[in-house]
């Protein structure tokens, strides 16, 4: 039987692999299972979830708060400013079920205020999740990552937080408001 060299792909992807297979074999916490955990407004964070759950086979679990943000974008915005500012934590509406057999934690938000959503302080103090692997993936408006790195890193200092995170521009709902506000200033009033 003659042994077949490995292609320069076929070494280059194993090269890659390996620290991801080693670093998951090496999780102390969590018996392997894979949880992706996501807060959505306006369903942009929502559909990267629900892509990397069928991706992963891994478990869903959407972040609510007890009492939903206001409908109105404005209304939103100011609560969540005031939110951050005065370091308020929203009571969430459930709570993730047997987080001890995760090892990974895939954790979606929106920026909000360039941070991470109010909500999103609330999951990671509600839940423990030391020596699991923390992967963010993010949508904002244009404006970047702000410090929602740091929160995350403040609210779960024991767990490993990957700096591969996915981050995308989705400001839809922002500029679907500005268009109609501009549009509206053009249609003439009728009596």
């Amino acid at each position: 039987m003659t042994m077949k060299s490995p292609s320069r792909r076929e070494v280059l992807l194993a090269s890659l692999l390996l620290p991801l297979n080693a670093s998951t074999l090496a999780t102390p916490s969590g018996t392997g299972k894979t949880l992706v955990a996501y807060f959505s407004r306006t369903g942009n964070t929502r559909v990267l979830a629900c892509q990397i759950h069928r991706a992963r086979g891994a478990t869903l679990f959407e972040i609510q708060p007890a009492v939903p943000y206001p409908e109105d974008y404005e209304e939103t915005v100011a609560q969540a400013r005031r939110e951050r500012d005065s370091g308020y934590e929203p009571t969430l509406q459930a709570r993730v079920v047997g987080m001890a057999d995760y090892a990974t934690v895939f954790l979606g938000f929106p920026i909000w205020g360039q941070t991470a959503p109010p909500v999103i302080r609330s999951f990671l103090s509600s839940h423990d999740l030391a020596g699991k692997t923390l992967i963010p993936f993010i949508t904002h408006g244009g404006y970047g990552l702000g410090s929602s790195l740091a929160v995350l890193a403040a609210h779960a200092p024991q767990a490993r937080l990957l700096a591969t995170e996915l981050s995308m521009e989705a400001d839809q709902e922002r500029q679907t408001l500005n268009r109609v506000t501009e549009w509206l200033q053009r249609v003439p009033l009728t009596q």
